[in-house]
């Protein structure tokens, strides 16, 4: 199958590995990933912080980009969210019908990694070892605006030589969401504490989640504490092997 990489912004800017991880995942299960170089930012930040004017651009771009391809894959939740659930809403409240049409339709063909795994590619065992004691996040967008469900979960439980334990109170949100976390620090660093608390609690030496931003926000309270706990997007573990 020919799959096209959507890489998302901190992918390209702050975390490459995950990126990477993802074309070597596919091109190991026997399909080709173009990259088009044209792609740049989906816009969400500026919808979420209410500049849907300047996102309008963003949204036009992505649908021109990614319009000749049948299949578009996302290494975060968050991203594939805002395609699928805001692309059409942003072109449609500016009056573009044309875009919004368009908008529709490249949505429909943009899966988040779990959801192209499970769903499209009908693959559950990627072949992958990580001899690890991993913990898994689920976050806010892909749990409750992607709706990938525990695709994620299916997928390292079939990951050879992991541990994989169960997050006390997995689904209550780590505090990122963003410009959240800027706006309203102290609520997002309480919220932050629980996670980590609940975290550290599993014993586990990674945890794991399909969004670089929460992991950045997770990853930045557990350096902080020097609790030894390291964070690793999905991508990476899937696709480690025994080689690697």
């Amino acid at each position: 199958m020919r799959i096209a990489f959507f890489a998302t912004c901190l992918a390209d800017t702050l975390f490459p590995e995950a990126a990477k991880a993802t074309v070597r995942l596919l091109e190991r299960l026997g399909h080709e990933v173009v990259f088009p170089f044209e792609q740049t930012c989906c816009g969400q930040m500026h919808i979420n912080t209410g500049y849907q004017k300047e996102a309008l651009p963003l949204v036009r771009r992505y649908a021109s980009v990614f319009d000749p391809y049948d299949v578009i894959v996302v290494p975060s939740g968050s991203c594939a969210g805002s395609i699928r659930h805001q692309h059409t809403m942003v072109a449609s409240a500016h009056g573009d019908a044309g875009l919004a049409s368009r908008s529709a339709s490249v949505a429909a063909r943009t899966y988040e990694l779990s959801e192209l795994l499970v769903d499209v590619l009908e693959i559950e065992d990627v072949g992958a070892y990580y001899p690890h004691r991993v913990t898994y996040h689920p976050t806010c967008h892909s749990l409750r605006m992607t709706r990938v469900g525990d695709k994620p979960l299916r997928l390292l439980r079939r990951v050879r030589g992991i541990d994989l334990v169960e997050l006390p109170e997995a689904e209550q949100c780590c505090g990122f969401g963003g410009t959240f976390a800027i706006k309203n620090a102290e609520t997002s660093m309480a919220m932050l504490a629980d996670k980590m608390t609940n975290i550290v609690s599993t014993g586990a030496d990674l945890c794991t989640a399909g969004d670089s931003s929460c992991l950045m926000h997770i990853g930045g309270g557990l350096s902080r504490l020097r609790s030894g706990v390291r964070t690793v997007h999905l991508a990476e573990i899937l696709a480690s092997t025994e080689s690697s």
